[in-house]
């Protein structure tokens, strides 16, 4: 992954379009990446650690009969 500094250097020097919004599509998909992983653990508790609420929700009764 560029560094703004370097991804600012491309844009100075004239490089191709394409390889700067490449560098950017990486930099913006890497910290979403990172944004992500951090949220896994909260998503998968929250998923699969619910409370007794959710336990009679009407497609849990509905998968008993």
């Amino acid at each position: 992954m560029e560094t703004m500094d370097e991804l600012l250097d491309n844009i100075i020097t004239d490089d191709s379009p394409s390889q700067i919004s490449d560098a950017i599509k990486d930099m913006l998909y890497a910290k979403t990446a990172e944004r992500v992983n951090s949220y896994k653990q909260t998503a998968a508790n929250s998923l699969f650690n619910g409370n007794s609420e959710e336990d009679n929700s009407p497609e849990s009764t509905e998968s008993e009969e």
